[in-house]
């Protein structure tokens, strides 16, 4: 296959989720890519790796320990979920994406051996998009011999793909609701699927948790004779300072009593947390043997890109991306809005997946708005604009539709002031498809 057959095999394979209604039916266990990595050889296995779960923060933790390791020296490969733009972005090594022609050779080589495990019936079901995104990280980190390899879980834990892994530490960062239909309707539920990432005696790396939460996962973590390391007792928070929406602060260490300075380029307060959980797996590995000097991490945080979360396009007005599609992450905007942009006319473009809990988040960040745009990115799974502005619109002081999401951009650009201030937000597939469509204006307009 080249790559463009690659990518339409893989969309053959269907939706990443079923719909809400069909959760409960769908078959979801570890078989398929345990059969797959055995065939393959168990190339998980041959590197060490930190495993990452939670409800929000894990893609940015991931980002942020990926870049720290690679400051220290090595070889990193990147697995997170999901992409903005291109399926590449899932599968990195050195902070570059998969080439086009190294991931049509991987899957074409995992295509093979899918077809010859379904045909000796060691396979019962063609393994899922996600399934085979995972195994195509497992095989192309060992085949290009990275040194250590970030993974990020796609859903819950306990039965995400990445699940066979046997890392050196896991990571949970803070639990709260998302994927109710999946992972359970109580915070004790889904952080049990979370928790199912936990090893025999793997130590783990906890970020901060509702009560709930944490005591499920301490739980857990005591059963099976896990290490637990709090990232807030690792390092204690000093001095903090908030610049153009960037969060700074001086963080000592408890043990040593050393100093270090977190500057991360993302914006928000709450990355100084995931940066926090980052540094403390940074310190946990230097512990075992892994050589990771101060500097590395914090030039390693303070390198971090991660687009689509408070990602600023321009100025004049202020443009930013931020797919806030769960209550968690629209609590985070809500606070980065009002820290940041009172007594300035606030511009929403928003749009929702059908199983999100959409009423909860427009109640969140609504009121910090003063014109919302209803839209709908192009993919079946999104509510439609007018049903949008139906189930939400109530929250909003003035709201408009627009269902074409690249005329909601450029209808509010043209009413905007340059004092103003637009936020795109409320889904990722609609933060990823105007994050293309700006990439293509942009070169139309320096041509």
């Amino acid at each position: 296959m080249n790559y463009e057959a690659s990518v339409r095999y893989l969309l053959s394979l269907g939706r990443e989720l079923a719909a809400p209604t069909q959760a409960a039916a769908a078959k979801f266990d570890l078989e398929n890519i345990s059969v797959l990595a055995e065939r393959l050889g168990q190339p998980q296995r041959a590197y060490p790796s930190a495993h990452i779960a939670g409800t929000n923060g894990k893609g940015s933790t991931a980002a942020f320990l990926e870049s720290i390791l690679r400051h220290s020296g090595f070889r990193t490969g990147l697995n997170t979920s999901p992409h903005l733009e291109r399926t590449n972005e899932r599968i990195r090594i050195n902070g570059n994406e998969i080439g086009d022609q190294s991931f049509a050779e991987t899957l074409s080589r995992i295509q093979v051996l899918i077809e010859e495990l379904l045909a000796t019936g060691k396979l019962r079901a063609h393994p899922t998009y996600f399934e085979c995104v995972t195994a195509m990280a497992f095989e192309y980190f060992a085949r290009e011999r990275v040194e250590f390899a970030v993974f990020e879980v796609g859903l819950g834990g306990r039965l995400d793909a990445t699940n066979i892994l046997s890392p050196l530490v896991t990571i949970i960062t803070r639990i709260d609701f998302d994927h109710e239909n999946f992972l359970g309707h109580s915070l004790k539920e889904i952080a049990a699927e979370k928790a199912g990432i936990l090893k025999p005696g793997v130590p783990l790396v906890l970020a901060e948790q509702s009560p709930e939460a944490g005591e499920v996962i301490r739980a857990r973590a005591k059963s099976l004779g896990c290490p637990v390391i709090e990232a807030t007792e690792v390092f204690r928070f000093g001095q903090e300072s908030i610049q153009d929406g960037k969060a700074r602060a001086r963080i000592t260490e408890a043990a040593s009593g050393k100093i270090l300075d977190l500057s991360p380029s993302l914006p928000g307060r709450f990355q100084l947390l995931n940066a926090l959980n980052a540094a403390a797996v940074a310190r946990l590995l230097k512990a075992r043997g892994f050589q990771i000097p101060d500097d590395a991490i914090t030039r390693g945080i303070a390198d971090t890109v991660w687009p689509g979360r408070l990602e600023k396009l321009q100025s004049s007005p202020d443009i930013y991306f931020d797919g806030a599609h769960n209550p968690s992450a629209a609590r985070e905007l809500a606070l980065f809005l009002q820290q940041n942009f009172t007594g300035r006319k606030i511009w929403l473009i928003f749009a929702a997946l059908r199983d999100k809990a959409v009423d909860e988040v427009a109640g969140l960040l609504f009121p910090h708005a003063n014109e919302v745009i209803f839209t709908a990115p192009n993919t079946s799974r999104a509510i439609s604009a007018t049903q949008l502005s139906q189930i939400a619109g109530h929250h909003a002081e003035h709201f408009s539709v627009i269902p074409d999401a690249e005329d909601a951009l450029e209808q509010t650009l043209a009413q905007a002031a340059p004092e103003d201030a637009i936020f795109i937000t409320g889904s990722l597939y609609l933060v990823g498809q105007l994050r293309q469509y700006w990439k293509n204006r942009l070169r139309v307009h320096v041509r």
